[in-house]
């Protein structure tokens, strides 16, 4: 019996109805990297984190809506109950952000009423390899956690990732060791020219994050190669590879291995004057 927190046709889904909202999300485990990872880390229900669930008449979870924070990420297939989850959003007064595919927030933004900020980027995933192997292949391998600090100097020379750069040579020494995250990479003596990493994995999806090559080693086919070769260890434990790209240009690389657009995926942030 799911049960509780009953506003409009939505609940509060009880950390005894995991299985239930997982089983729903992980049909799509690309599109539902962020809340498949979030309740796997941190269940259902706790200080800064819960979970809304819309059901029809058969009783039979049919959207999701995830706070974490002061974030909130919504999910269905097709339309939904948008007004009743904007009632949600709209009643927490440490509402600064949203997230989502494109058609399921759309119809979200309807209903909210703090002006927000938009952006939206490329959203495309993968669940089986295209191309053939990439010659570059060669000279690709894991990276260690003892790797940390080259992989972020490699990063850090990225003007795209630089002014993005809070990842502690420690932290990522731990994601590392942890599995939250992996890198393939390849070297040129002491440095890291090229590298592809994962973050927010979790036991069905992972994002690939950090392509990147130094400015003097582009044009060998590196970066395809790290993309390949992450993919190929996420797809023999069972997992979908997804990723966000910004023009339609760079998604050719990604799309000759094998990637398909999933949509548009937007990022919501409360304006500050």
């Amino acid at each position: 019996d799911i049960a509780s927190c009953l506003v409009g046709s939505e609940m509060c889904i009880r950390d005894r109805d995991q299985e239930t909202c997982l089983t729903f999300v992980r049909q799509k485990p690309a599109e539902n990297l962020f809340i498949i990872g979030d309740i796997e880390a941190f269940g259902m229900e706790t200080d800064f984190q819960k979970v809304w669930g819309q059901f029809n008449e058969a009783n039979e979870l049919v959207a999701v809506l995830l706070n974490y924070h002061s974030s909130y990420l919504p999910y269905a297939e097709g339309t939904y109950d948008a007004e009743g989850f904007a009632s949600i959003i709209n009643a927490d007064p440490n509402f600064k952000a949203m997230s989502g595919l494109k058609d399921v927030t759309t119809q979200l933004d309807l209903f909210i009423k703090k002006p927000m900020k938009k952006k939206q980027t490329y959203y495309a995933k993968c669940s089986a390899i295209k191309t053939t192997v990439p010659p570059a292949i060669k000279e690709v391998q894991p990276a260690q956690p003892e790797d940390a600090k080259v992989l972020l100097d490699l990063l850090k020379q990225i003007p795209e990732f630089s002014q993005s750069m809070a990842t502690s040579v420690e932290k990522k020494q731990q994601d590392l060791r942890d599995g939250f995250s992996r890198s393939s990479i390849v070297r040129h003596g002491e440095i890291v020219v090229s590298a592809a990493s994962t973050t927010a994995e979790n036991s069905s999806s992972a994002m690939i994050v950090g392509v990147a090559t130094l400015q003097d080693f582009k044009r060998n086919g590196y970066a395809s190669a790290c993309v390949y070769d992450v993919c190929r260890q996420l797809f023999s434990e069972g997992k979908e590879a997804c990723l966000f790209y910004d023009n339609p240009s760079a998604g050719v690389i990604y799309k000759n291995i094998g990637f398909e657009d999933i949509g548009l995926w937007m990022m919501y942030n409360e304006k500050v004057d």
